[in-house]
């Protein structure tokens, strides 16, 4: 059954007047879609997702962080959480594989913000499928590979730009995403 697939990160000295200077360096980590004919969308929340948005923004293609964070500036506020969707470039297969721009969502938690996670850097990167080998398809094996060693790449990038105290790769559902890859993979061979 498919899962949404989620990275969160929990960062030392992470606060309300460095959130969106920590939640810019992870917008111009992030390997945005290079097919992709839309540019990302910026939504602001306040105190909780169930609160209407204080504000939706779109971008043109190719717009730079800066831009998207000067926007989010008006809004800083600890009890608010930045949403920017964005798209990235993975291996699908409609009839045969093609890389094709996928929906990603990077999510900045301000510390007041209600987070029953307690992250304050998110990414959901879709359903959990995409990384998975299938083995039903024609190179599922290696299309899925590529889709997780740009993951990999992604989260290793992170991991060099951020002091964090943990992250954690999981799904949707708290199932261990390394393990269930882990099972497949097993399964497959």
């Amino acid at each position: 059954m498919a899962d949404q697939l989620y990275l969160s990160y929990w960062l030392r000295g992470f606060g309300g007047l460095n959130m969106l200077r920590q939640f810019e360096k992870m917008l111009r980590t992030f390997p945005h879609s290079r097919l992709s004919r839309r540019g990302p969308m910026l939504e602001v929340r306040a105190t909780s997702f169930r609160e209407p948005s204080l504000l939706e923004q779109a971008y043109p293609e190719g717009a730079d962080a800066g831009v998207i964070l000067d926007d989010a500036r008006h809004f800083q506020n600890p009890d608010c959480a930045y949403v920017v969707g964005a798209e990235w470039d993975l291996w699908q297969f409609e009839s045969d594989w093609r890389l094709a721009p996928s929906p990603v969502q990077l999510i900045c938690f301000g510390p007041e913000f209600e987070n029953h996670e307690g992250d304050n850097l998110r990414i959901q990167f879709g359903i959990d499928t995409q990384f998975l080998p299938d083995p039903e398809l024609p190179n599922g094996f290696y299309m899925a590979k590529s889709n997780i060693q740009g993951l990999l790449h992604f989260v290793h990038q992170l991991d060099d730009t951020f002091n964090a105290e943990k992250r954690r790769l999981w799904t949707e559902s708290g199932e261990n995403f390394a393990e269930r890859l882990q099972q497949v993979l097993s399964a497959g061979s």
